[in-house]
């Protein structure tokens, strides 16, 4: 059985319950919320504002959720929600005590909202099974869906992310995979955008514009890996290798980096590459890069990338040099 599995539930009573064939069955597919992930300050303020947000609502219907697994999974929560938040008539009972009429009206209910919310099946993170299985992770994503829809100036708490594993069962046991997966909105990567979308505006504005920009990072390249006796003048060759890039993350971040994982002369594109991926990603584990950055356009000389890629360290260390 694969560690992980074993790993992610450190409660044995949660672990037997999914062990049992009753809850995954075989060819099933079931991803959820690692109990890790349970103890997540974001997770917890997230689940205070979603019952706090529905209980203003339905003030007035006089309905209180305590929990938002126990207090939804049936249909009747979500159809008094949807009728106070404006969705179209739910012609469905309001109340429904047998499974088959909550399996009836969770369906009837869920597809008023993927209509509302003009969703695909394929883009549907929940299910009227899931639903009625009191999926966590399911419920938060359709009520953050319907919240972003009928309450788009609702500040929902932003970043909450989740460790999740997928369990499947197969004709050779347990399968299982790990994953991060966002349920409210990732700022980081919209800031990240709207600094790509302000350097797609630089490279659209006056060329003297775009070559202050360039030399006010040439000059703060050359005044930290000048210490190492290098002399930077051009962004389109002289960081094509990761070289200079590499020094220069090192001088900023004190990483001490041995000769005998980077290539100081590479003397191909690949040894270029794999000088480029590697600043890559000590920037991202440093937190310092935060939008997809394609390598090779680095390799290539693309003035617009290997800029994006200055910037992130230039924006830290200028403000603290000031």
């Amino acid at each position: 059985m694969d560690p992980d599995f074993l790993n992610a539930f450190t409660q044995p009573s949660t672990l037997d319950r999914f062990l049992t064939e009753d809850v995954i069955a075989k060819g099933e597919k079931r991803k959820l919320i690692k109990p890790t992930s349970s103890n997540n300050p974001k997770l917890k303020e997230l689940k205070l504002f979603l019952i706090e947000w529905i209980n203003r609502t339905l003030k007035e219907e006089h309905i209180v959720v305590k929990s938002l697994e126990e207090d939804l999974y049936d249909g009747l929560v979500l159809h008094h929600l949807l009728e106070n938040l404006g969705s179209p008539k739910l012609d469905v009972e309001k109340i429904a005590l047998t499974e088959k009429k909550q399996r009836k009206k969770l369906s009837a209910i869920l597809e008023v909202v993927a209509k509302c919310l003009q969703l695909e099946e394929s883009q549907l993170k929940w299910s009227v099974e899931s639903i009625l299985a009191k999926d966590l992770l399911s419920t938060l994503h359709l009520l953050v869906a319907i919240a972003k829809h009928f309450e788009p100036t609702l500040a929902l708490p932003p970043n909450v992310q989740v460790e999740t594993i997928t369990i499947e069962t197969t004709s050779g046991g347990l399968k299982t995979s790990n994953a991060v997966e966002y349920i409210t909105e990732n700022k980081k990567n919209i800031e990240a955008q709207s600094k790509d979308d302000a350097f797609d505006e630089l490279f659209g504005c006056d060329p003297d514009k775009l070559d202050a920009v360039k030399k006010a990072l040439l000059q703060f390249v050359d005044q930290h890996v000048g210490k190492l006796g290098l002399n930077v003048e051009d962004i389109e060759s002289q960081f094509s290798d990761g070289v200079i890039l590499l020094l220069l993350i090192g001088q900023l971040e004190g990483y001490f980096l041995n000769l005998r994982n980077f290539f100081l002369t590479p003397a191909s594109t690949m040894e270029m590459l794999q000088n480029v991926n590697l600043a890559l990603d000590l920037l991202a584990e440093g937190g310092l890069l935060n939008f997809p950055v394609n390598s090779e356009d680095i390799v290539n000389g693309d003035t617009k990338a290997i800029m994006r890629v200055l910037y992130c360290l230039y924006s830290k260390y200028r403000t603290k040099e000031a």
